[in-house]
């Protein structure tokens, strides 16, 4: 059995015990990461949580190519990889189930220690009524041990301000804000995203 279908198992097991989204929602978290360059359209989700002592240590991407004249929709999901303790000994992939069906998974990137801890977002700000929107179109994230990491998105709109910083701990949690599918109006699915931080387990 290879690693990669060792976690999907797992991640099945969790996904068939507890409810998809809200089984770890009773975690207690220290603060929230925004940025102030999240687009207008959709409504937030519910928060999804690691579980206990887990903490984000690497993300991957679902990302639409360019449409070249269709309906272009870029960063449409984001998935934290969440691990035990620092260690890549035990993985849960935090899935969302209000993303879009669009695109594709990119490969995860991982932190090479530690764990996510801020982020950066790249957005096309509102195009207008006849416009293509893709509000995000790409992510990035900075981890404890200083490396940064870029999603495999697209390259419109601009990357806005870095977050705030999560301390003594990492981030532990996402939220999302999606703009349900348009049949057949303009989709710009992901508008914006935050991530919640939790401190580690104090020790004695």
């Amino acid at each position: 059995m290879t690693l990669e279908l060792y976690h999907d198992l797992l991640n099945v097991y969790f996904l068939l015990r507890f409810r998809a989204g809200t089984a770890f929602n009773s975690r207690q978290y220290r603060s929230v990461l925004t940025v102030s360059n999240g687009e207008q359209f959709g409504n937030w989700t519910w928060p999804e949580m690691c579980p206990e002592n887990f903490f984000a240590v690497g993300f991957s991407v679902r990302v639409e190519s360019n449409q070249y004249g269709g309906d272009d929709t870029a960063l449409n999901g984001i998935r934290l990889i969440c691990a035990k303790d620092g260690s890549r000994n035990f993985l849960f992939h935090q899935f969302s189930f209000l993303l879009s069906s669009f695109g594709e998974w990119s490969h995860p990137q991982y932190c090479p220690t530690g764990t996510l801890t801020s982020f950066q977002m790249r957005v096309e700000p509102h195009k207008g009524l006849f416009g293509d929107d893709t509000a995000a179109n790409n992510i990035k994230f900075r981890c404890s041990s200083n490396p940064t990491l870029e999603g495999a998105g697209l390259d419109w709109g601009e990357y806005g301000y870095w977050s705030e910083e999560c301390r003594d701990g990492g981030i532990c949690g996402i939220e999302t804000k999606m703009e349900d599918y348009q049949w057949g109006l303009d989709d710009s699915t992901l508008n914006d995203v935050r991530f919640f931080c939790c401190n580690k387990q104090q020790v004695g």
